[in-house]
């Protein structure tokens, strides 16, 4: 049986946006001036964990990156990755089906008996 890497299962755009996640990550760690064994150290993972996030390594966890992400102060963003407000397939799909007319209810008429009082 043959097995396959992670990487190699995964489409090519997942790929490369995973890729550029990692050296926008080792980016930002290198303008902030932090040295891999501090920032390691600050995420909670070892040295050779953060190298894998640095070239987007798919089999580190999402919570690591999350970790990671939190250490260099950019949390904000990845709450916004799936934010509804920027899916714009599924907002063009939510207006598809809109209804075309909007009827209102009738109220329904109470029995005589309920609206006298009389039990």
């Amino acid at each position: 049986m043959i097995q396959h890497r992670p990487t190699e299962t995964l489409p090519l755009p997942v790929r490369r946006a995973m890729r550029k996640l990692g050296q926008d990550i080792r980016d930002a760690r290198r303008r902030r001036r932090i040295s891999t064994a501090i920032m390691a150290e600050r995420a909670s993972i070892s040295r050779t964990t953060l190298h894998k996030v640095e070239r987007g390594d798919p089999s580190v966890s999402f919570g690591t990156y999350a970790t990671v992400l939190f250490v260099l102060g950019l949390t904000e963003r990845l709450a916004e990755v799936a934010d509804v407000r920027s899916d714009a397939v599924g907002l063009e799909l939510e207006e598809e089906n809109l209804p075309q007319r909007i009827r209102h209810r009738k109220k329904s008429k109470r029995s005589s008996s309920d609206s006298k009082g009389i039990e």
